[in-house]
């Protein structure tokens, strides 16, 4: 087991310079623009990939750092360049997790891929799993899935919302439902191959915050997939499911049932550090820009981080940074090296440092005064960017239930 250890060894602190640059040189530069055209930055996509940032083989050597660190130095980097970018970037490697998660070997090494494409001609893919009545409340998804025997395919019909890359993805991973009995646990996920019939783009949102990354409805009308892509394989969920039955009819028969974690909730539980790294990163740029405004920015004859409303805002806005990555940082590692989250770490981390950069960007725009609420400096998008990360991923709500169930020992639905 690799210990805890917050010195960054050489290949670590080699790779974080590197994003840095890319990030200062690269996606700062063009922030602005893909946050006022609310396109997808596809030049930027292709640069990435290009010196490798963009790739299966750099998410993967990141995701599979013993110590836990190599995606949350990534997150927070790139997202200190900008979240929107950012996201668009990132956002394929979320559906290549739910396969990597989810998939057998072979899907693994025949679909990841695919949803990254190559440095001449990248591809994006996308992960579907909310629905217009069912964000929080997974269990409350209609998307439906059902097996035809005389053809061996699935067929799947329903209407996804807040699909990152949903619509234009190359690749998109669908979580539907094929027991609707069983709640959250008659779900399973499926790869929708590239111009499957029956899949379209409903509505694209205009965002509020994270501009430069798609976000849209996808919709799925009698889409047919061979049982290929039924993720796992369909021996595994018919094991699941009987297990999953069997659960419930003892539990209708009034016996006691030793609670069980829910395999969604699980892999949730662990991804959520990798959110919480891009929030700390957004809050890290915040806080930077914020330093040096004060230290240059004068009235009354001085710098105002003379002025100790201001000098204190500034130190507290560092502190939080810092203690919202330790959580991230602890979480990692924690997942990386199989240690229990007895106490829901990863959702503390997520919650910690979602509300760090909402906080953190707020008082950047009171620091900056009037300049702060004008498009001429950054720090008015990285409010907006903020907002998302008490948002997405399980609201600061959903976190704080997460955590006081599980201290608590009650079923986390």
């Amino acid at each position: 087991m690799t210990g805890f250890n917050l010195a960054l060894n050489d290949d670590q602190i080699a790779v974080r310079d590197w994003l840095h640059g890319f990030a200062r040189d690269v996606i700062r530069p063009a922030a602005a623009e893909w946050d006022e055209r609310e396109e997808t930055p596809w030049p930027i996509i292709q640069e990435a990939a290009k010196v490798g940032i963009y790739s299966l083989d750099f998410f993967a050597q990141q995701q599979f750092d013993p110590t836990g660190l190599g995606i949350p130095i990534a997150m927070e980097e790139l997202f200190w360049g900008d979240a929107g970018i950012a996201l668009a970037i990132v956002g394929s490697a979320l559906a290549a997790a739910g396969v990597v998660t989810n998939g057998t070997p072979e899907q693994v090494g025949t679909w990841a891929p695919e949803m990254f494409g190559t440095p001449e001609d990248p591809k994006l893919a996308a992960f579907c799993s909310s629905e217009p009545d069912a964000g929080s409340d997974v269990a409350a998804m209609r998307t439906r899935a059902v097996y035809d025997e005389a053809t061996n395919e699935w067929v799947i019909n329903g209407t996804k919302t807040w699909a990152t890359n949903g619509g234009i993805a190359h690749v998109h991973v669908v979580v539907a439902t094929v027991d609707p009995a069983l709640g959250a646990r008659g779900q399973a996920s499926f790869i929708i191959p590239p111009n499957t019939p029956g899949l379209s783009q409903g509505q694209k949102f205009k965002k509020h915050g994270i501009r430069a990354s798609h976000t849209a409805e996808v919709v799925l009308d009698n889409v047919r997939v061979p049982n290929d892509c039924l993720l796992g394989g369909k021996d595994k969920l018919d094991e699941r499911l009987a297990k999953a039955r069997e659960r419930a009819a003892a539990v209708a028969r009034g016996e006691r049932v030793e609670q069980v974690k829910n395999a969604a909730m699980a892999t949730f539980e662990a991804s959520r550090p990798a959110v919480g790294a891009q929030a700390v990163g957004l809050a890290r740029a915040a806080y930077e820009e914020s330093l040096q405004y004060a230290k240059t920015r004068e009235q009354f004859g001085r710098p105002i981080i003379d002025n100790q409303g201001i000098a204190f805002t500034i130190a507290d806005m560092r502190t939080r940074i810092d203690a919202a990555r330790m959580l991230v940082w602890r979480a990692s590692w924690m997942a990386a090296t199989g240690q229990p989250f007895e106490a829901a770490e990863g959702s503390m981390s997520k919650l910690y440092a979602g509300e760090t950069a909402k906080w953190v960007t707020g008082q950047a725009i009171q620091i900056f005064g009037g300049n702060g609420f004008t498009r001429e400096y950054p720090v008015e998008r990285m409010h907006r960017d903020a907002a998302i990360y008490t948002i997405f991923e399980g609201t600061s709500e959903i976190q704080r239930l997460v955590i006081a169930r599980t201290l608590s020992g009650l079923p986390i639905r």
